[in-house]
């Protein structure tokens, strides 16, 4: 695992298409942002390691396999 540190405003770019910046950083929460083409799935990582029907449950719905919270990067 490759660990690095950013500052406020700094990003990371993962491959040729995904861009994630660092939007604010409040006492122990960081808020990010994820540009990336939208067939990029992204999920937070407590959600991927659940059951899609459990997501579906818990949200009192059907749920889709991912959900797609990025633009694509122009």
């Amino acid at each position: 695992m490759l660990v690095l540190s950013r500052k406020a405003g700094e990003q990371l770019v993962i491959g040729d298409n995904v861009v994630i910046t660092v939007s604010k950083i409040s006492g122990n929460r960081v808020s990010i942002a994820i540009d990336a083409p939208r067939e990029v799935s992204i999920q937070r990582g407590e959600l991927a390691s659940e059951p899609v029907a459990t997501r579906s449950a818990q949200q009192g719905g059907t749920a889709a396999a991912s959900v797609h919270v990025a633009a694509h990067h122009a």
